[in-house]
Order: structure tokens, then sequence, then C-alpha cells
């Protein structure tokens, strides 16, 4: 039996910048891991990035760049981010470290020993974007089903025999019903296993780039193969001691990933070596927004959670880390799992606004107040009431009950209960009555309302981990990190001196919009306008217009501006500043690696005091957002645009 507790993620691939739905798989993986730190249990937390696809070696070399270095500074930003939301990672595996090219080959050349993997010919649709090989039925109107171009491709390539796990996979799954959470997300793969399970392309013709196949330098192992192997490697397979951290107790992913990869696969290429599964396939559904598209560089409707809390700050006026807390609470409470959640800034504002500023914060400030008012700013030695105990006592039950069935939304709600609950006790049991009657329980009501609001700091803590420990420095205590002791008389030691109550999640205010002009009496009809017609030009004058294709090198915001973007991009080999008013529709991180449309022969102009070598080409929306235009399929540097 393992002695570690071990839980992992699914890595993301290096090709974009995480948004609100992205980071879902790591913040319920930090939450899981911290609960059981509190537990004291030793844990194995893993995180990582996915590196070995083409189309990152393919965005490298356009940049001119090494692939390695370029990918290193994006799995870097990965960490920036992932360390910016608090998240308790023990471990951050790399698809391009030493440990997991070992691992990968070792399971790879397993496989080939137990006769689950043989030669032979793949022809078929492979979408670059994503890594993944498509079926002529599979795709629509000439794309993939994510709407990305494909290639044809031909070739020679290893498979792996995952059609005979097919039977196997519907026993473990039948003796295991709860192996994939929620329940909905297990019927949607038996259905998928049932249509049959095809054997698997596993290899492809060596670019340069990805793990080689073990005694074939020719090829290298596919992608998506290779990237699932990352959780065992971390776990230290195939050296001694692996058996210590696996199987992980659970294993955090998307819905899209799940059938085809996830239940299929990659416990059919466990059961291959002969390793155990994990133990629960965690599925979370999409963060959507407006009108529920997926979140999307594309379509421009990114919501970053770093972007989110620093625009919380600014307008609450908490402290920073409190609202990266704001986020994860938020994302904890609306985690999907049946259906996908609708992202709106309204209902983050609600939240924040209801739960932390009304409830919690609220809860807090009243509790200390009345304790200095009334009990002299001190816990009491008097007993807690029976109704407290008992409140925080189901509170915590269910807090494990949750987490236990991999359930975070309904982990947040067992511990905002607790809060509310405080919040009608103490209006109930209203204590400023009772000193006014001279009541002698009053000191065991003020001691019940500590205790409750001390044991909501513990509740909280794996969601919200920086607000937990400023809760608990105005109680004028350590932070509670010891499971067994929440709601227990150890946790709040009689005597002890509190702090005076500072708020920690000052309320959004509402904004107010001013009131519209009063209309004019005597409207009058506005007259028709009539579109200028557009002069002609010919084609000796269009010709002077140099049109060629260039990729982005570098982005970053122009400073002082809000609109612009400050671009180095590659034309012909040659680099050149650009500066577009595109920031409204596309983040730094999205443009990276991108070909675009350049007037090259463009006079250069200064905007904003920085010079500006050339025009990017850009359609324009109904909301006058940009819309850049690009080849339909990688184009040779430099070519000109006719």
């Amino acid at each position: 039996m393992p002695t570690t507790t071990t839980i992992v993620t699914a890595i993301p691939y290096v090709n974009s910048t995480p948004h609100l739905g992205t980071v879902l798989d790591q913040i319920a993986g930090d939450i899981t891991a911290r609960y059981h730190r509190m537990r004291g249990e030793k844990v194995l937390f893993v995180v990582g990035t996915d590196e070995n696809g083409l189309k990152i070696k393919e965005a490298a070399e356009a940049l001119g760049r090494d692939p390695h270095e370029f990918v290193a500074d994006i799995a870097n930003r990965f960490k920036v981010i992932f360390d910016g939301l608090e998240i308790s990672y023990d471990d951050f595996i790399r698809t391009t470290e030493k440990r997991h090219l070992e691992a990968s080959q070792e399971l790879f050349r397993i496989l080939q020993e137990r006769c689950y993997v043989y030669t032979g010919t793949y022809e078929g649709w492979y979408d670059v974007s994503s890594e993944t090989f498509f079926k002529e039925s599979d795709l629509i109107d000439g794309k993939s089903p994510d709407g990305n171009e494909v290639r044809w491709v031909s070739e020679e390539n290893y498979f792996f025999k995952l059609s005979a796990f097919e039977q196997p996979l519907l026993e473990h799954i039948e003796a295991n019903p709860h192996w994939i959470v929620p329940e909905s997300r297990r019927n949607e793969v038996v259905g998928f296993i049932k249509e049959g399970l095809r054997d698997m392309a596993i290899s492809r013709r060596n670019p340069g780039w990805g793990i080689p196949v073990p005694g074939n330098d020719r090829q290298v192992i596919y992608v998506w193969f290779d990237a699932l192997i990352n959780y065992i490697a971390a776990a230290g397979w195939p050296n001694p001691g692996w058996e210590e951290k696996w199987p992980p107790i659970v294993q955090w992913l998307g819905k899209d990933i799940l059938p085809r990869f996830h239940a299929t696969l990659w416990p059919a290429m466990l059961m291959g070596i002969g390793l155990p599964l994990p133990k629960v396939l965690a599925v979370h559904a999409w963060i959507t927004v407006g009108s529920g598209e997926k979140l999307s560089k594309s379509k421009g409707n990114m919501v970053e959670p770093l972007v989110l809390a620093e625009d919380l700050a600014k307008r609450s006026g908490c402290a920073d880390k409190v609202a990266v807390d704001a986020v994860r609470h938020y994302l904890t409470a609306i985690m999907p799992y049946e259906n996908d959640s609708n992202f709106t800034y309204e209902e983050f504002d609600r939240r924040y606004n209801a739960d932390l500023a009304n409830d919690l914060g609220n809860a807090l400030n009243r509790t200390l107040a009345m304790a200095h008012k009334f009990v002299g700013g001190q816990v009491p030695s008097d007993e807690a009431e029976d109704a407290a105990i008992e409140a925080i006592s189901a509170a915590r039950d269910s807090f494990e009950a949750a987490v236990d069935a991999f359930r975070m939304e309904r982990a947040s709600e067992s511990a905002f209960g607790l809060v509310r609950f405080l919040n009608k006790y103490i209006d109930t049991r209203a204590p400023w009555a009772l000193a006014k009657a001279g009541d002698p329980s009053l000191p065991a009501v003020l001691k019940s309302m500590l205790l409750c609001i001390r044991s909501a700091e513990a509740l909280v803590r794996p969601i919200m981990p920086t607000a937990s420990d400023v809760i608990a420095e105005q109680l004028g205590l350590p932070p509670l990190t010891d499971w067994s002791l929440i709601g227990s008389p150890e946790s709040l030691p009689n005597g002890t001196a509190l702090s005076q109550p500072k708020p920690i999640f000052p309320r959004l205010e509402k904004q107010v919009a001013p009131a519209p002009p009063p209309p004019d009496p005597k409207p009058q009809p506005k007259p028709m306008e009539t579109p200028a017609p557009v002069a002609e030009i010919d084609i000796s004058e269009f010709a002077k217009v140099q049109l060629r294709v260039g990729r982005v090198l570098e982005a970053e915001p122009l400073e002082g501006a809000d609109k612009l973007l400050k671009l180095q991009v590659v034309i012909a080999g040659q680099q050149r500043q650009i500066v577009a008013g595109i920031r409204k529709a596309y983040s730094p991180e999205d443009l990276i690696g991108r070909q675009v449309v350049v007037v090259a022969n463009l006079k250069p102009a200064k905007l904003r005091g920085v010079e500006s070598q050339g025009m990017l080409l850009a359609a324009v929306d109904d909301d006058g957002n940009a819309i850049l235009l690009q080849p339909d399929r990688e184009a040779p540097e430099g070519s000109i645009v006719r």
C-alpha cells in the first residue's frame, strides 16, 4: 500500500495562458492536497506541463528559437500563474525532463515485450493544434471537431492494442462504480467503450522533437501517449520506491479529455504493464461565458484568474492575496460536474459580496466586536453551547464526506453553511440583549461564536489559505492546521487576547450609471446617410502596397496605453517592431508564435512615443474589436500576399 497520498492533475499543453476553466484541475487538486495535509498525511501533489507536441517545435523554429529554451520559458509562465493562485504543488513535472523520457521509453518497451505494440500503416487526418488523429467521418466542414485545420498523414507507425482492453475496462468500471466521478461521466465512458475501441497509432515520424521510440530513432512516441506517462514518472516509476506513491487517490481532469484518453487509453496502458489504476478519476465540466460559449482565445472571451483577482483587489480594496482567495472560492463554489457553469462578472461580484463580505466577513467582525464589548476582548472560559458544537461537528463531517467524494462545491457549501449558522445564531441568541438583561449565559454564547469562527477558519483553509491566516491572526491565534482539532477546546485556548476586527473583504459597491439626458421634446428625424463612394484604384496603385506574412516573436502591453500592444514581428528573417491597437481582443500570450499579415512598406510612425514599423491587417467586429487576418495554413515566412 502507498505510504504517500498522491494527487495528480491533467497537465496543460504549453500553447496558451490558463483561463478560469484550465485552472480548475489545479484548484481542485490543491484543495484536496491541503485537506489531506491537515489530516496529517504525507502528500505528493503533482502539476506540470505537456511540451512534446509538434506544434511547439514548429512555433519555436518559426521564431528562430531553440525548442528547449522556448518551452522552458512557457513552463515558467505556468509556474508563475500557479504560484500566484497559491497552488501548493510538491512537484512540477515537464514532459521534456529526463525522468519522463526514461519512464515513457520503458513503458513503451514493456508493452512491446508483452505484444501490445505492433507496427502498421496509418492513414488519416491529423490535427496539429490538438495533436490528435481523426477519421474522415470525424471531420466537420473539412476541419477537426475542434475547428482546427487538419493534415493528411500516411506513414508507418507503431500501434497500441487498445481493443484488447475493452472488456477489462468495462469490468473495472463495473467493479468500481465510483472510479469515475460524477456518475454521468461514468455512463458516458461506458457508452464510448461499448461502441468499440480501435487500436491506436502511438508514434509518428521523428520531426526532431519528442521522445524517440526505444530502438527506433526514426519514430517518436505520439504526444498524447507520452503525456499520460507523466503521472507515473512523477511517482518515480520505474525506479525503486515508486510503490510508495502509486496509485494516486485522485486524478483531476476535464470532461473533454476523459473518454478518449484518461478513461480508456491511459488505464489500458497501465493494465498492459501491470500497474494499478488511479483510485478515482474526478472530472469537471467547463466554465462558459456569455450565452454558453467555451472560453477561447480565438473568440476573445478569455477570463484569466490572476487578472480577475487583480481587478477585484482594485475595485474592492481587499489585499491582493485575499482577492486571489476570492477567485479560488468562486471557482470552488461553482465547480461544474454534470453541467457546465456560466461565468459572469455580475455573478462573481454577487458571490464575493454575499459569501465573503456579508457572510464570512460580517460573522468575523460581529463576533470580535461583541467579544471586545462584552467579555473584555478575551476568549471566555465558559464551555460553548451544544447547538454550536453540533453545528461545527455537522459541518466538519459534511466537508469530509464532500472532499472524500471529490465534490468540491459541496465542501464549499459545508464550510459556508457553518458561517451562515453563526450569523443566524448571533441573531437568535442576541448577545446585546443578554448583556442588557445581565444573563449569565452571555460568556458561553460569546465562546460559541468564537469557536464557530475558529472552526470556519479551518474549514475554509483548503479553499482560501490566505484569508484563513488573516482570520487566525485577528483571533490572536496561530493558524489551525490540524483537522482533528476543529471544534475542540484546544483549538481556542481560554484567555486568548483577541485583536480588533479589521475588514478582510470590503464590500463591492454597485456602480450606479449616470441618468440619461431627458429626451428631446420634439425629436427630429435623423436624415438618411448615404455612404460615400469608395474611390477606385488600378492594379498599379495596389501594387505599391507590399503585404507579407510575418510571425509574432514577442508581445507585450505598451506602457500607458490601454488599447496598444508592442509586437516584435519576424518578416523574411528581419525583425520589426509594430504597435497595434488590438489589446482589447488579444492578450500577448495569444499572439506569440502566430502568423500575421503585415503592411511591410508602410512608412514608420510613432505611437505614444514608440516607433511602429508596419501595420497588421485585421477585420473589425460589430463591437469594434479587431479580428486578425492570418493564412488558413502555415505559409512560408515572408511570403508575399497578393
